[in-house]
Protein backbone atom coordinates (compact mmCIF):
# COMPACT_ATOMS: atom_id res chain seq x y z
CA UNK A 1 0.00 0.00 0.00
CA UNK A 2 3.14 2.38 -0.40
CA UNK A 3 2.45 5.65 -1.76
CA UNK A 4 -1.30 5.61 -0.20
CA UNK A 5 -2.32 8.52 1.91
CA UNK A 6 -6.30 7.50 2.22
CA UNK A 7 -7.29 7.42 5.90
CA UNK A 8 -9.81 5.17 5.37
CA UNK A 9 -7.73 2.47 4.14
CA UNK A 10 -5.44 2.62 6.97
CA UNK A 11 -8.47 2.58 9.16
CA UNK A 12 -10.03 -0.36 7.79
CA UNK A 13 -6.53 -1.92 7.54
CA UNK A 14 -6.01 -0.96 11.78
CA UNK A 15 -9.78 -2.71 12.23
CA UNK A 16 -8.37 -5.54 11.45
CA UNK A 17 -5.13 -5.49 14.00
CA UNK A 18 -5.52 -6.79 17.59
CA UNK A 19 -5.10 -4.16 20.40
CA UNK A 20 -1.75 -2.62 21.21
CA UNK A 21 -0.65 -4.43 18.80
CA UNK A 22 1.04 -2.13 15.80
CA UNK A 23 4.04 0.22 15.97
CA UNK A 24 3.72 3.52 14.87
CA UNK A 25 6.64 5.38 12.85
CA UNK A 26 6.19 8.99 12.04
CA UNK A 27 9.29 11.46 11.97
CA UNK A 28 7.01 14.80 11.36
CA UNK A 29 5.60 16.97 8.44
CA UNK A 30 9.74 18.19 8.16
CA UNK A 31 10.99 15.02 8.82
CA UNK A 32 13.66 13.43 6.68
CA UNK A 33 15.97 10.46 6.60
CA UNK A 34 18.49 9.07 4.12
CA UNK A 35 18.49 6.00 1.92
CA UNK A 36 20.39 3.94 4.17
CA UNK A 37 19.01 5.02 6.88
CA UNK A 38 15.53 3.95 5.80
CA UNK A 39 16.33 0.86 4.72
CA UNK A 40 17.81 0.09 8.09
CA UNK A 41 14.74 0.79 9.76
CA UNK A 42 13.05 -1.76 7.28
CA UNK A 43 15.91 -4.25 7.96
CA UNK A 44 14.75 -3.45 11.88
CA UNK A 45 11.03 -4.04 11.63
CA UNK A 46 11.36 -7.30 9.78
CA UNK A 47 13.47 -8.54 12.74
CA UNK A 48 11.38 -7.37 15.05
CA UNK A 49 7.97 -8.88 13.20
CA UNK A 50 6.07 -6.39 14.90
CA UNK A 51 2.75 -5.35 12.86
CA UNK A 52 3.38 -2.20 12.10
CA UNK A 53 1.85 1.45 10.14
CA UNK A 54 4.93 3.72 8.52
CA UNK A 55 4.09 7.22 7.62
CA UNK A 56 6.55 7.65 5.03
CA UNK A 57 5.76 10.74 3.21
CA UNK A 58 5.10 14.39 3.90
CA UNK A 59 1.63 15.89 4.20
CA UNK A 60 1.40 18.37 0.83
CA UNK A 61 2.11 21.69 1.20
CA UNK A 62 2.19 24.40 -1.32
CA UNK A 63 3.56 26.90 1.11
CA UNK A 64 6.44 24.93 1.75
CA UNK A 65 9.27 24.81 -0.72
CA UNK A 66 12.36 23.52 1.86
CA UNK A 67 10.79 19.85 2.63
CA UNK A 68 13.74 17.11 1.84
CA UNK A 69 11.39 14.25 1.99
CA UNK A 70 10.49 12.49 -1.31
CA UNK A 71 7.30 11.99 -2.35
CA UNK A 72 7.75 8.28 -2.88
CA UNK A 73 10.48 6.23 -0.95
CA UNK A 74 9.81 2.59 -2.97
CA UNK A 75 12.83 2.85 -4.03
CA UNK A 76 14.58 4.07 -0.84
CA UNK A 77 12.97 0.24 0.82
CA UNK A 78 14.96 -2.76 0.81
CA UNK A 79 14.37 -5.17 -2.65
CA UNK A 80 11.10 -7.00 -2.09
CA UNK A 81 10.36 -5.82 1.66
CA UNK A 82 6.96 -4.50 0.51
CA UNK A 83 6.10 -7.84 -0.82
CA UNK A 84 7.70 -9.90 2.59
CA UNK A 85 5.71 -7.42 4.84
CA UNK A 86 2.41 -7.47 3.16
CA UNK A 87 0.91 -9.15 5.70
CA UNK A 88 2.33 -7.41 8.58
CA UNK A 89 2.21 -4.12 7.86
CA UNK A 90 1.53 -0.48 5.63
CA UNK A 91 4.10 1.93 4.37
CA UNK A 92 1.63 5.01 3.54
CA UNK A 93 1.78 8.79 3.09
CA UNK A 94 0.25 11.51 4.82
CA UNK A 95 -2.25 10.83 7.67
CA UNK A 96 -3.94 12.99 10.74
CA UNK A 97 -1.54 11.54 13.44
CA UNK A 98 -3.86 12.25 16.32
CA UNK A 99 -6.36 10.30 14.60
CA UNK A 100 -4.26 7.31 14.25
CA UNK A 101 -2.29 7.35 17.85
CA UNK A 102 -6.43 7.51 18.92
CA UNK A 103 -7.33 3.96 17.25
CA UNK A 104 -7.05 1.25 20.16
CA UNK A 105 -4.75 -1.21 17.65
CA UNK A 106 -2.13 1.32 18.05
CA UNK A 107 0.46 -0.32 20.74
CA UNK A 108 3.58 2.14 20.50
CA UNK A 109 4.95 4.85 18.37
CA UNK A 110 8.31 5.42 17.26
CA UNK A 111 8.72 9.92 17.16
CA UNK A 112 10.75 12.33 16.22
CA UNK A 113 10.06 14.07 19.79
CA UNK A 114 8.25 16.84 18.80
CA UNK A 115 6.33 18.37 21.44
CA UNK A 116 2.81 18.19 19.76
CA UNK A 117 3.36 14.28 18.75
CA UNK A 118 4.73 14.02 22.68
CA UNK A 119 1.27 15.57 24.20
CA UNK A 120 -0.63 13.72 21.70
CA UNK A 121 1.10 10.24 22.29
CA UNK A 122 0.34 10.77 26.38
CA UNK A 123 -2.89 12.32 25.75
CA UNK A 124 -3.93 8.70 23.85
CA UNK A 125 -1.81 6.45 26.24
CA UNK A 126 0.46 5.21 23.63
CA UNK A 127 4.41 5.00 24.41
CA UNK A 128 7.18 6.34 22.76
CA UNK A 129 10.24 5.47 21.45
CA UNK A 130 12.61 8.25 21.18
CA UNK A 131 14.22 9.07 17.80
CA UNK A 132 15.06 13.03 17.41
CA UNK A 133 15.66 14.81 13.78
CA UNK A 134 16.09 18.39 14.50
CA UNK A 135 15.38 21.37 16.36
CA UNK A 136 14.40 21.11 20.39
CA UNK A 137 13.79 17.49 19.93
CA UNK A 138 17.01 15.92 21.38
CA UNK A 139 15.55 17.95 24.53
CA UNK A 140 12.44 16.86 24.16
CA UNK A 141 13.64 13.09 23.66
CA UNK A 142 16.26 13.62 27.40
CA UNK A 143 13.61 14.68 28.68
CA UNK A 144 11.11 11.76 27.85
CA UNK A 145 13.56 8.90 28.56
CA UNK A 146 15.93 9.99 30.84
CA UNK A 147 13.86 12.54 33.22
CA UNK A 148 10.33 11.62 33.07
CA UNK A 149 10.29 7.79 32.09
CA UNK A 150 8.05 8.12 29.88
CA UNK A 151 9.96 7.00 26.75
CA UNK A 152 12.07 4.50 25.36
CA UNK A 153 15.53 5.09 23.51
CA UNK A 154 16.20 4.66 19.93
CA UNK A 155 18.56 8.13 19.64
CA UNK A 156 18.60 10.50 21.88
CA UNK A 157 20.45 12.48 19.73
CA UNK A 158 21.48 13.99 16.58
CA UNK A 159 24.21 15.62 14.46
CA UNK A 160 24.63 15.98 10.92
CA UNK A 161 26.35 13.29 9.64
CA UNK A 162 26.32 11.13 11.98
CA UNK A 163 25.94 7.39 12.04
CA UNK A 164 23.35 4.99 10.85
CA UNK A 165 21.11 3.62 13.30
CA UNK A 166 21.47 0.26 12.88
CA UNK A 167 18.60 -2.13 12.38
CA UNK A 168 19.64 -4.42 15.59
CA UNK A 169 19.10 -1.04 17.03
CA UNK A 170 15.90 -0.07 15.58
CA UNK A 171 14.21 -4.17 16.38
CA UNK A 172 16.22 -3.72 19.99
CA UNK A 173 13.88 -0.26 20.61
CA UNK A 174 10.81 -1.74 19.13
CA UNK A 175 11.03 -4.98 21.46
CA UNK A 176 11.63 -2.64 24.05
CA UNK A 177 8.60 -0.23 23.13
CA UNK A 178 6.12 -3.01 22.81
CA UNK A 179 7.03 -5.13 26.04
CA UNK A 180 3.65 -5.26 27.43
CA UNK A 181 5.35 -5.74 31.20
CA UNK A 182 7.51 -2.36 30.85
CA UNK A 183 7.49 0.06 33.42
CA UNK A 184 7.45 2.84 30.59
CA UNK A 185 3.62 1.44 29.57
CA UNK A 186 2.74 1.68 32.58
CA UNK A 187 3.58 5.29 33.60
CA UNK A 188 2.17 6.62 30.23
CA UNK A 189 -0.51 4.63 31.07
CA UNK A 190 -0.95 6.73 34.53
CA UNK A 191 0.07 9.76 32.65
CA UNK A 192 -2.83 9.30 30.50
CA UNK A 193 -5.04 9.40 33.50
CA UNK A 194 -3.52 12.16 35.00
CA UNK A 195 -3.57 14.48 31.57
CA UNK A 196 -7.27 13.66 31.12
CA UNK A 197 -8.00 14.41 35.09
CA UNK A 198 -5.63 17.88 34.72
CA UNK A 199 -8.25 19.68 31.83
CA UNK A 200 -11.66 18.43 34.14
CA UNK A 201 -13.23 21.31 35.89
CA UNK A 202 -11.11 22.40 39.19
CA UNK A 203 -8.27 19.90 37.85
CA UNK A 204 -4.59 21.11 37.71
CA UNK A 205 -4.86 22.83 34.64
CA UNK A 206 -7.89 24.29 35.10
CA UNK A 207 -6.82 25.84 38.27
CA UNK A 208 -3.86 27.07 36.76
CA UNK A 209 -5.65 29.05 33.94
CA UNK A 210 -8.00 30.33 36.88
CA UNK A 211 -5.05 31.69 38.68
CA UNK A 212 -3.15 33.27 35.19
CA UNK A 213 -6.46 34.88 34.70
CA UNK A 214 -6.89 35.89 38.42
CA UNK A 215 -3.21 37.46 38.08
CA UNK A 216 -3.50 39.44 35.05
CA UNK A 217 -7.01 40.75 35.83
CA UNK A 218 -5.60 43.77 37.40
CA UNK A 219 -3.13 44.59 35.25
CA UNK A 220 -5.75 45.12 32.47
Amino acid sequence: MAGSGRYESVVRWLDDQPESSVVLLCFGSMGSLSGPQVREIAFGLERAGFRFLWLCVNRPSPTCTYRATPQNVDDKLPDGFLERTRTLGLVCGWVPQVKILAHQAIGGFISHCGWNSILESLWYGVPIATWPIYAEQQMNAFEMVKELGLAVEIRLDYREGSDLVLAVEVERGIRKLMDGDHVVRARVKDMREKSRMALMENGSGYQALEDLIEELMPKI
